[in-house]
């Protein structure tokens, strides 16, 4: 590989870490769902599983350019760093047409539920494979995450 892309990627990942960490505490200590893990890190997980969105739990309609506008907002401060709006990867993967590969209720989950979606779900595990990159938790309410998600509508 040339050396500019090598630097071109660790700059990258250095901005992610720098920029995009926005808390969530510790990473579990081993894989998902190995049982390495410490009690601390079980109870996290319960207690997000609780909070898991469901189909049930988002009504789409016409695009709310107002939620939007707030969605995009977000996604300037928390998520740009790693995340294009385009179809490439940067340290995650490009945002254009998401919302025609993943059901609403699933972006939501990798937002909002990471950690669960890490530990039970074969499409996020998939993800982290191919990025080799865990997604932080940024800490975003429900309502954060539904106007994130009706800017990626947008794309």
């Amino acid at each position: 590989m040339n050396t500019k892309y090598l630097l071109g990627i660790s700059v990258a990942l250095a901005i992610c870490a720098m920029t995009a960490c926005g808390g969530g505490g510790e990473a579990p200590s081993g894989p998902p769902g190995t049982s390495g893990q410490a009690p601390a890190a079980d109870v996290g997980a319960v207690k997000s599983a609780a909070n898991m969105i469901t189909a049930a739990d988002i009504t789409l309609g016409d695009i709310d350019k107002d939620m939007a506008a707030k969605g995009q907002a977000t996604y300037d401060v928390k998520c740009q760093a790693c995340h294009s709006t385009g179809p490439n990867r940067v340290v995650g993967p490009g945002w254009k047409g998401v919302t025609e590969r993943r059901k609403p209720e699933w972006i939501m989950n990798m937002m909002l539920n990471i950690d669960v979606m890490l530990e039970t779900d074969p499409d996020a595990q998939a993800q982290l494979e191919a990025c080799l990159v865990r997604m932080p938790n940024q800490g975003l309410s429900k309502d954060e995450g539904r106007e994130v998600l009706e800017f990626m509508r947008t794309l």
